[in-house]
This record gives structure tokens, C-alpha cells and sequence, in this order.
């Protein structure tokens, strides 16, 4: 080969070498920028991924996202595992706010109760906003001689360990509930896990338990026909499709709270104009009076709130479950 044909091949050669670099620059500087992408977000389908419990937030607030951001919002149901599943989809997606997840209360109990988690949800996980809370009602047989906490409290005191509660399977809210109430009050129950609310409800209409701590869209129908006594309720403030029954903070343990929730989650790494975006039109939607309307018709209190008034939240919600945790010496099925 001539020198000058070798002197032609090594340009081209270079050529070709600093278009592909310039190239790789622009695609990484410009075409794939996060502020980019986040600026044209979104650009295709959103799904929104549901573990444990009913999708039904999911849904009222999906349908609405997918009007307001002009792209659908799919549905996905991974209730395997009390939520892991559904968390670790998430916590592993890629960060660009095509993947969320509908939290509840599974998931900062199982950040504490469960030993050997594939994500955290503290680190993996980034909070959008909290939707609703509804509060448990606890409730008895209408056949009890029981009309009050303070009337159940002193059967309990009388009879250690012969009140049976219900809940819809050990580590849920619904049991904590009840451990949280023996600890406070000082009493010994004995706990009778379910494998859904639904089986506890029909056993304690049958009287074969005494009580429990029943999610309020399951519970009202029945409070309201007279198959259930409510007898109190378990948020720090009355319920507003009963605001005649007590909470349990107010008659006399005023550190009882707990409570179940819908709230949004995405990956840890999602820029945070994603985020707010997110953010801004979930509080939009939740202050629409259709979906207020719908939320409170299936049970739910609608709230929605910003990042940091969730991320305040769900610590909170972790540091209780894992006080009551200890105490009781729960441990994992």
C-alpha cells in the first residue's frame, strides 16, 4: 500500500472515530438528558403497580392521570408475597416515572417485620403523595353485652386470654392493631389470624371470635344493617361515615393510631421534576369532588399531600409498627 493511500485510510479512520464520539456526546448530552426526558415526560403508557388489598384508588386515580397527562395509565396486579413482589418491581424499574406502586400499609411493616427484604423501601423507593387513609373499626358480635372500649377492656381484664380477635393474617394492619390496643391496655387477647377480612368478619358474625379490628369498607355495610356493633375506631380522629363512634384515643389512650392507607410510590432515582409533576396532579385529583366522592364512598378519608408531608408519614408509620413489633414479639409466617 503507497503512502499516500495509507496517509488517506488512517483520516478516514480518525474521521470516522470522532464522528462516532461526537455522536455518543450528543446522544448522552441532549437525546437522553434526565432534565430532557423529564421535560417530555410522559411519552407513553404509566403503569401502576398494585400489591395486597384493593386496587380501587388505584384506579379512580389512574383514570384520571391518564386524562390529565395524556397517556394510559395500566393497571398491574402482583398481590404475591403481602406487596414484595409488587415493591421490588418497582425499586428495580427504571427511574424515568413509567413505573409507580400503590403503597399501603404492608409496606412499612414488612420494611420492619420481614428479615430478608430484595428492596428497601426507604432507600429504593421514592414517595409521591399519600391518597387516603380509611381507619379499622373495631367491632363485636351485636349478641356481647358490650357497648364500649371501656365494657370490652373489663371482659378482657376478667378473662385473660379467653377474648378472641380477628385480623385478616398475622403482620397485617388489623393485627397490629390489636396488639397495639393488649399493650396499651394491659390485657391478654388472643390473636385469630384469617387469610382474608372477609373469613374473620363471617367468623365473628358466627361468634366464633369476640372482636376485630375490621377494615371500614368491609365493616360498614354490616355496622349499618346490625350484623356488627362498632365500638370504636383506630385513627387519631373520627371516622366520617360514623362520627358517632369514638376513637380509641379518646377513650383514654390518646397514643393509638393506626391506620390504613393508599399512597404513591416510584423508583428512589426518579428526577424529582418527574416527581413534582406526579405530585402537583395527584393533589389536583384528589381535591376533585367526583373522585373525593368516589373515595369516600368505597371507605376511604381522600387526602393527598406533598413528598415530605408522605415521606414524614410513612417514617412515622414505620417507627410505630416497629415498636409494637418488638413488644409483641411478632415474628414473620
Amino acid at each position: 500500500m503507497s503512502q499516500a493511500v495509507r496517509s488517506i485510510t488512517s483520516f478516514l479512520q480518525r474521521r470516522t472515530y470522532t464522528q462516532a464520539l461526537l455522536l455518543l456526546a450528543t446522544a448522552a448530552g441532549v437525546g437522553f438528558s434526565p432534565v430532557a426526558s423529564s421535560q417530555d415526560y410522559p411519552s407513553r403508557p404509566i403503569r401502576l403497580y398494585v400489591g395486597p388489598g384493593p386496587d380501587i384508588l388505584a384506579r379512580i386515580v389512574g383514570e384520571k392521570l391518564a386524562s390529565s397527562l395524556g397517556q394510559p395509565v395500566v393497571i398491574e396486579q402482583r398481590p404475591a408475597a403481602g406487596g414484595i413482589v409488587a415493591g421490588d418491581t418497582v425499586a428495580k424499574a427504571a427511574p424515568d416515572g413509567y413505573s409507580m406502586l400503590l403503597t399501603t400499609g404492608s409496606y412499612t411493616i414488612n420494611s420492619v417485620l420481614q428479615p430478608k427484604m430484595p428492596y428497601s423501601l426507604k432507600q429504593d423507593l421514592k414517595p409521591v403523595s399519600l391518597l387516603a387513609t380509611l381507619p379499622f373499626v373495631l367491632v363485636v358480635n351485636p349478641s356481647l353485652p358490650i357497648q364500649n372500649l371501656k365494657e370490652l377492656l373489663a371482659q378482657a381484664r376478667s378473662n385473660p386470654g379467653k377474648i378472641n380477635y380477628a385480623s385478616s393474617g398475622s403482620g397485617t394492619p388489623a393485627h397490629l392493631a390489636g396488639e397495639m390496643l393488649k399493650q396499651m391496655a394491659k390485657v391478654e387477647m388472643v390473636h385469630i389470624p384469617y387469610k382474608s377480612a372477609g373469613a374473620g368478619l363471617t367468623d365473628l358474625m358466627g361468634g366464633q371470635v369476640q372482636m376485630m379490628f375490621a377494615p371500614a369498607p368491609s365493616a360498614l355495610p354490616l355496622i349499618k344493617s346490625g350484623k356488627l356493633r362498632a365500638i370504636s375506631v383506630s385513627s387519631p380522629k373520627r371516622y366520617s361515615s360514623l362520627p358517632d363512634v369514638p376513637t380509641i384515643a379518646e377513650e383514654g389512650y390518646p397514643d393509638f393510631s393506626i391506620v390504613g392507607w393508599n399512597g404513591l410510590h416510584v423508583p428512589a432515582k426518579t428526577p424529582l421534576l418527574i416527581i413534582d409533576k406526579l405530585n402537583a396532579e395527584v393533589l389536583r385529583i384528589m381535591r376533585i369532588p367526583d373522585v373525593q366522592e368516589r373515595a369516600i364512598k368505597a371507605g376511604f378519608e381522600p387526602i393527598g399531600t406533598s413528598i415530605k408531608e408522605f415521606e414524614a408519614f410513612q417514617n412515622q408509620d414505620i417507627a410505630r409498627m416497629e415498636t409494637v413489633i418488638k413488644a409483641g414479639n411478632i415474628q414473620p409466617e
